[in-house]
């Protein structure tokens, strides 16, 4: 039977940062204002239906744009820290998405305003990830220019793929969300809230007990899971390229689910179903979500969300 999610709840709807970028011919920020604003039309339909929404995404193209502009202007400018990149997307995403539903919301008479918080994330300094650093970021280089950051920088560089090398950063689990309590207040005051975009802003704390920003990465949708945790929210969404989730995705036998228990999600992944650069990532978050009190999640395509809300399609997670 069709699970109706119609009633005045709250959701967390993690939104990817591939989506504001549609294709290689459309990287400008018109561009990605005019991605978001289609993304923005299903989530101001789901709030029209009732919902009380907070937005989550990715920044891992918009963070290398951003470390490009650093490496070409290095002859006149300093370089952007990898912490504060992650607070310029937050900031820029957060103002596309913003008047994205502003504009939607007066369209269709909403009386809502949404409102983006710079969130910071706290991570352990001692997180086994900053021994062994593996998150890509930023452009390609040949082994030299590598070896001369590594040498003179600090980075940490590998060869990736047969493509070239990056620079490789950290990628740490999230363990609380520092401005948790003025997006509790933010949601309870009726305003759609942006937040955790990117992740959030890695910060761990030294030994006076002060934040301190750190080069690392936290993925999207673990920091996504977290918050949905901590707010208690009722739903948990990730909008991806995809309806459904497959096994055998784009493979021979081929195997639409519309449907995956907590104990069956483990199954997959332990089984390897699930691509680590693609689908992996997604539903090890889910599960981490469900597996610390988190109710059910969806995942779907940003133009079914409300289809999945009223469970005709997407894939729906649950404990059991």
């Amino acid at each position: 039977m069709a699970k109706n999610f119609s009633k005045k709840r709250v959701a967390v709807v993690a939104v990817g940062g591939n989506s504001l970028i549609t294709d290689a011919r459309h990287q400008t920020v018109p561009d990605q204002i005019r991605a978001a604003r289609k993304t923005c039309v299903h989530i101001a339909v789901m709030i029209q239906k009732g919902w009380d929404v907070v937005v989550t995404h990715g920044n891992g193209p918009q963070v290398g744009f951003i470390l490009r502009r650093s490496e070409l202007s290095r002859h006149e400018l300093h370089d952007v820290p990898l912490d504060s990149c992650g607070a310029d997307t937050q900031g820029a995403i957060g103002y596309d998405i913003q008047q994205s539903l502003y504009n939607e919301f007066r369209l269709r008479g909403i009386a809502k305003q949404a409102v983006t918080v710079v969130t910071q994330v706290l991570v352990d300094r001692n997180d086994p990830s900053f021994k062994k650093p593996s998150k890509p970021i930023g452009s390609f280089m040949d082994e030299q220019t590598a070896r001369d950051h590594q040498k003179n920088d600090g980075w940490d560089v590998l060869e990736d793929a047969g493509r070239g090398w990056r620079r490789v950063v950290a990628s740490p689990l999230p363990k609380e969300i520092i401005e948790r309590d003025a997006i509790k207040s933010l949601i309870s005051q009726g305003f759609t809230v942006i937040a955790v975009g990117g992740g959030g802003i890695p910060v761990v704390e030294n030994d006076q007990h002060e934040l301190v920003g750190v080069a690392a990465v936290i993925d999207k949708d673990y920091a996504s899971a977290l918050l949905a945790n901590t707010i208690q929210a009722d739903l948990f969404i990730i909008s991806t390229t995809v309806e459904k989730v497959a096994l055998n995705y784009n493979k021979a036998g081929q195997q639409w689910l519309d449907h995956l228990t907590l104990e069956q999600a483990r199954q997959y992944v332990a089984e390897g179903h699930f691509a680590k650069g693609s689908m992996g990532p997604k539903i090890e978050a889910v599960i981490w979500y469900l597996e610390h009190g988190g109710r059910q999640a969806l995942i779907t395509n940003p133009e079914n969300i409300e289809k999945a809300l009223e469970g005709t399609t997407g894939t729906r997670i649950t404990r059991d």
